[in-house]
This record gives C-alpha cells, sequence and structure tokens, in this order.
C-alpha cells in the first residue's frame, strides 16, 4: 500500500473533476499525499537540499553527536540493555519563521530559504483553496479562519503563522533502540513536507497498519492537522505519524506548516455542521462533533500532550 500522488498541475487542465475528487479522497481517507508537478522550480529545491544539508554539517551535526539522544543510546548500549530511549527523540531540529535567528555560515542559505518559503506558503494557500472547494466552502474561508480575519478586514492583516522546521536524522547505529521522532498528529493546519529523496523512515498510521510515505524525487508531502478536521467538522482527518531511526543515511525533512493565528477561534465550519432530525419531538438539532476554541489554547494543551491521543486535547479546550 503506498500513499497517494497527486498531479497538481491537473488542477488547471481538463482533469481538474477527477483531481478535485482525487484530494477530496486523499484528505478523508488518508490525510496525507504527495504532490508532484506543483509549480516549485526544481533548480529552488536542489539548492534547498544542499544548503540544508551544509547547514546540518558546518553548525548542526557536531552537537548532536554530544545531544541527550546520543548519551541516552550510548548508556542502554553501555549497560548491555534491551530497553528503549523513552521521551527523545533521534532527530536534529531547528526552526526559521520571519523574525528568528537563521543559520549564518552556509552562503546562500538564508536567500535560499527565504525563496523557498514565500513558494511554499503560496503552494499552501492554494491547497487549502482546493479544500475550500471540496468542502463547499467560500474560496478563502480557511485562510480567512487562520488568520481570524472578519467579514470587512483591511488588507494586509493576515497574522497566520508560517514556520518552517528543518530536520536531519542522523545515522543511528542501534535504530531499533530510538524513536526516530515519537508518533504524533500535527497540531496546526496545513502542512508541507520537502522530504529526502533517498532515505525513507516516515510512516503513517492506515488502518492500523503503519505504512511507508515513499521517497520521491522533489514531491511535496501534505498532511492535514488538528485543525482541518475541527473546521471540516471531522470529515478531513490529521493522521498519526512517526520517524523511524535508521541504521544507515542521514534523511533530510523540511516541513513548513501554515497554521492559525494564536489568537483565531477554530470551530466547525457552520456550513458543515450536521442536522439531526429528532423524530420524537420534530426539532432539528445542529450537530457540532467539536468545541470551539483559540488555538493559542489548543497550543497550550498540546505543548504537554503532543504524543498522547489527541481527542483529549479536544476535551480540554472544550472546558476552557
Amino acid at each position: 500500500m503506498a500513499i497517494p500522488v497527486i498531479d497538481f498541475s491537473k488542477l488547471n487542465g481538463d482533469e481538474r473533476a477527477k483531481t478535485l475528487a482525487q484530494i477530496a479522497t486523499c484528505c478523508e481517507e488518508w490525510g496525507f499525499f504527495q504532490l508532484v508537478n506543483h509549480g516549485i522550480p526544481v533548480e529552488l529545491l536542489e539548492k534547498v537540499k544542499r544548503v540544508s544539508s551544509e547547514s546540518f554539517k558546518k553548525e548542526r551535526e557536531e552537537k548532536f553527536n554530544k545531544s541527550t539522544a546520543e548519551k541516552f543510546l550510548n548508556e542502554l548500549e553501555k549497560n548491555k540493555s534491551n530497553g528503549k530511549v523513552e521521551n527523545v527523540d533521534w532527530e536534529d531540529v531547528f526552526l526559521l519563521t520571519d523574525d528568528n535567528e537563521w543559520p549564518s555560515h552556509v552562503p546562500q542559505f538564508r536567500e535560499t530559504m527565504k525563496e523557498y518559503r514565500s513558494e511554499l506558503k503560496n503552494l499552501a494557500e492554494r491547497v487549502m483553496e482546493v479544500m475550500d472547494e471540496n468542502l463547499g466552502l467560500q474560496k478563502g474561508y480557511i485562510k480567512k479562519a487562520f488568520n481570524n480575519i472578519g467579514e470587512e478586514a483591511e488588507e494586509g492583516s493576515e497574522n497566520a503563522f508560517f514556520g518552517t522546521k528543518v530536520s536531519h536524522y542522523p545515522p543511528c547505529p542501534n535504530p531499533e533502540m530510538v524513536n526516530g521522532l515519537r508518533a504524533h498528529t500535527d497540531a496546526g493546519g496545513v502542512i508541507l513536507l520537502f522530504q529526502d529523496d533517498q532515505v525513507d523512515g516516515l510512516q503513517i498510521l492506515k488502518d492500523g497498519v503503519w505504512i511507508d510515505v515513499q521517497p520521491i524525487q522533489n514531491a511535496i508531502v501534505i498532511n492535514t492537522g488538528d485543525q482541518i478536521e475541527v473546521l471540516s467538522n471531522g470529515k478531513y482527518k490529521s493522521i498519526w505519524h512517526r520517524v523511524l531511526a535508521k541504521e544507515n543515511g542521514n534523511r533530510r525533512s523540511i516541513a513548513s506548516f501554515y497554521n492559525p493565528s494564536y489568537k483565531a477561534t477554530i470551530a466547525p465550519a457552520p456550513q458543515l455542521i450536521v442536522e439531526n432530525h429528532n423524530k420524537e419531538d420534530n426539532k432539528v438539532e445542529l450537530i457540532s462533533n467539536y468545541p470551539a476554541f483559540v488555538f493559542g489554547d489548543y497550543m497550550n494543551v498540546y505543548t504537554e500532550q503532543k504524543f498522547l491521543p489527541k481527542e483529549p486535547r479536544f476535551q480540554a479546550v472544550r472546558a476552557m
């Protein structure tokens, strides 16, 4: 079983309806799919590969070799234990936003990643418009909800959070003793992953079985986060996924996420709230499967419960 692959360019041709239907199925049944022919220049993607790998070598690798994960794994090996390193991941990671400090020792890193982030943000908004259309929502509905924009908002008032997480999963001498990244769902909205096209390791949980997200050169992996699940009233689902540590290869993973503003109120779209007709008293009830909440409150809960089941997180914000 393989993750669905969508040719995004076909949205602009005679196969638009078919492609929309394929994406709808991916969102409803998988929560993950891969985009090819997405419009991001191959030359830019090749530069992103180069500068991110150079950054790890020059600025990150030595620190990782002294990391907590490395220390804990060495202790297990020294004690000849059959246990597993818990509560820590075999991952080197740093975050890029518009206003934090970026790596500075690799030529063209900032220029390349700035251009890449702009391309990915545009792609995220195009994907969200496809979701709007498939869900029967007004064009731009999800973007407005994430940006906390009202009907009469001024132009340029966007405040959704767009971040890029640059990760590497170095070779691990005992991959069965540590997680690359523990299983979780993503807290936010739409996630766009540019993963390594040589080293695998990413898996999703589909029908109770862990399956690989197969590396495809220059594809962008899309997955839906918890907030898309809420906005769609559960029609789309955020999916459990994990990364396996590997004995060979240094897996690169660059995940960009379009998340709501921390001040945004997230709730099921009114058009997607289900009507339930009670025959006994002849009344129509509106059923919302999720509470309305402020995204910042949800993130406070998520920070503590990221690697736990998501349903209690929704219950926790319901009580706030």
